[in-house]
């Protein structure tokens, strides 16, 4: 067994160049998308991060080694159907690797990897949060903390609207972690554009965004939430949107479904519901997540370097 990361040779490169590098995630692969369409939306991720300027480093942990940059070969076993991959977060990185498991990594897990191997910045569709009802089941999603102690930047679109998005903007504002809306002043809220909530703090562009990230990370440890939302030609209509989460919360009331099992039970019922619609906004998100990252981690590496 080893604790040590395995950096592909490119990121490695990159990384020790000073040349961007973007962290993209694998649980969206392997819980997120159907075969073969996850296949696709993984090679997709990684060209739109090398057409903007950066290298791509998916990240998972195989066969018991923190992978950061998979191959041809470990993206096509990530995706691949049967793969039995678990469900890796932070807490579970190191029962993984003891026992020389495989699995994707969600945004808390990638976020620690990234962290440690030296990458900045990680794009992602939506980040976990506070689930309705934390009163009294304090279910509360690991992605908060690890974004509290990690200086990662998460580049999503908001969270998803089954979470308590009050509550989990306040959890964020307590563990010193800004949000920053991307050319909006509202909170997205992944399929839609707006949760009606507003953000502290608004940026423009990329070159706006690295500003008050380098700014950030002078003053605290903590990772920024760049919320980027859903381009408005692949927003979910809001009546089919209402309908599909109303029979969603009740599905998971009936079926007694909790804690990390939320959230895919109910993406397979957007997706099985809403007749492929949330696929295809999942997907136009989360590459138009990865095109921001980009920049944003392009314009981080030329502030370095007139540094």
């Amino acid at each position: 067994m080893t604790t040590e990361l395995f950096v592909h040779g490119e990121v490695a490169s990159a990384l020790r160049d000073g040349h961007p590098v973007v962290a993209l995630e694998s649980t969206i692969l392997s819980h997120g998308l159907p075969h073969p369409r996850n296949l696709d939306v993984a090679h997709r991720l990684e060209q739109v991060v090398r057409a903007g300027g950066a290298v791509p480093a998916t990240i998972a942990v195989l066969d018991g080694r923190p992978v950061i940059g998979l191959s041809p070969a470990e993206l096509e076993r990530v995706c691949r159907p049967g793969a039995g991959l678990d469900k890796l977060s932070l807490r579970d990185l190191g029962p993984a690797v003891g026992l020389g498991r495989s699995g994707a990594t969600t945004v808390a897990g990638t976020s620690a990897l990234a962290a440690r191997a030296g990458i900045g910045v990680f794009a992602t569709g939506g980040l976990g949060g506070v689930h309705l009802g934390a009163a009294q089941s304090w279910d509360v999603s690991a992605d908060l903390g690890v974004l509290a102690k990690v200086p990662t930047v998460v580049v999503c679109s908001g969270v998803k609207s089954v979470l308590d998005i009050a509550a989990t903007l306040e959890v964020l504002e307590t563990n010193s972690v800004p949000v920053l809306g991307y050319r909006t002043d509202e909170f997205p809220a992944f399929y839609l554009r707006s949760s009606g909530h507003p953000v502290a703090w608004r940026v423009d562009d990329a070159k706006e965004a690295a500003a008050v990230i380098a700014a950030h990370r002078a003053y605290a440890d903590s990772g920024v939430l760049l919320t980027n939302p859903i381009p408005e030609e692949s927003e979910m209509d809001r009546a089919l949107h209402d309908r599909l989460l109303a029979d969603g919360l009740a599905k998971l009331r009936e079926d007694g479904v909790h804690g990390s099992d939320v959230t895919p039970v109910l993406l397979e019922h957007f997706h099985t519901a809403s007749g492929g619609v949330s696929i295809d906004a999942n997907e136009a998100l989360v590459l138009n997540n990865a095109k921001l990252a980009t920049e944003v981690a392009v314009a981080l590496a030329a502030r370095e370097d007139r540094a």
